[in-house]
């Protein structure tokens, strides 16, 4: 029989509790991932704990009647639980829940890596994430990607191919599609691999579209957090992957940069950030001589 200590723990850390109170945090007034993390979630470890602090009860209500139409099933993990993502803490704006379908071990398995690049991929482009994915899924690696058009997409399916293991990190709510066109694709990963998203279920069902953008760059950042290094094959110079490549440097993680994008005379950022420490990739074996102290 449980005590009173216990149930008290039981409902401090209900993942229920914890979404509704984080989905109450994003629709304060002006919230933003900024303003969540140094504001409300700075001196807790959990969103119930900081909306413990606000009257929100009527803005609560009106969040739990909204989830009871939801008809998808998907899991909550805070910074509580020993599979979050530590460097997801570290981050310029911590994020201390993630929404989730599938296998959450994969965020444990060693050997995690990310492909990633432009969305209007080149034939070229899309060749070669095919390729290093299929080599790096054979040889063990998890391959972590944002279901994006393109080079995203192309890694994704090609791990798929191959048999291996993915996780998408997306832009959207756990229970949306974008683009929709990936949605067998997301299913597949969700059923039998691992979906992650920190993006509000509630809030965005109210944005504009214009404003729902914005949650894709913290999707790089997160990609980066839970990969051991991130792979660009291809990106202009307002590409938002370089969003993810800003982050692999302050994290400290392995950055490799295909040649083949050094040699497009258009773009400048290759060499800034092979200045920074990036891996200038010619070949599969760079990739895997980078890799190999890593684990």
């Amino acid at each position: 029989m449980e005590n009173t200590q216990d149930k008290f723990i039981k409902n401090l850390i209900s993942p229920y509790k914890e979404m509704i109170s984080y989905e109450a945090l994003w629709m304060r007034h002006g919230a933003t991932l900024k303003k969540i993390a140094s504001k409300y979630l700075k001196n807790y470890d959990l969103p119930s704990q900081a909306i413990n602090h606000i009257a929100d009860s009527e803005m609560i209500e009106e969040i739990e009647k909204y989830f009871k139409q939801i008809d998808i099933n998907f899991s909550i993990m805070t910074s509580l639980s020993y599979q979050f993502p530590r460097e997801l803490l570290n981050i310029e704006y911590p994020i201390k829940l993630l929404y989730y379908r599938g296998d959450i071990d994969l965020l444990s398995m060693p050997k995690r890596i990310s492909i990633v690049g432009a969305r209007k991929a080149t034939p070229e482009g899309r060749a070669r994430a095919r390729r290093i994915a299929r080599e790096l899924t054979k040889a063990g690696y998890v391959i972590v990607s944002g279901l994006a058009e393109g080079i995203d997409t192309e890694a994704m399916t090609s791990a798929l191919d191959n048999n291996g293991k993915l996780i998408g990190v997306i832009g959207t709510p756990i229970n949306q599609y974008y683009p929709k066109k990936n949605k067998e694709l997301q299913d597949e990963i969700a059923k039998n691999h691992l979906l992650i998203s920190h993006v509000p279920i509630y809030k965005y069902s109210k944005q504009s579209f214009n404003t729902k953008r914005f949650y894709f760059p913290q999707r790089n950042v997160i990609m980066a957090a839970v990969s051991d290094a991130t792979i660009i094959i291809e990106a202009s110079d307002t590409s938002g992957t370089l969003t993810q490549a800003r982050a692999c440097m302050k994290m400290g993680r392995k950055l490799f940069i295909l040649n083949s994008c050094f040699e497009k005379k258009d773009i400048k950022w290759p060499t800034t950030y092979q200045k920074r420490g990036a891996i200038r990739v010619r070949t599969i074996e760079d990739i895997f001589g980078g890799l190999e102290n890593e684990f």
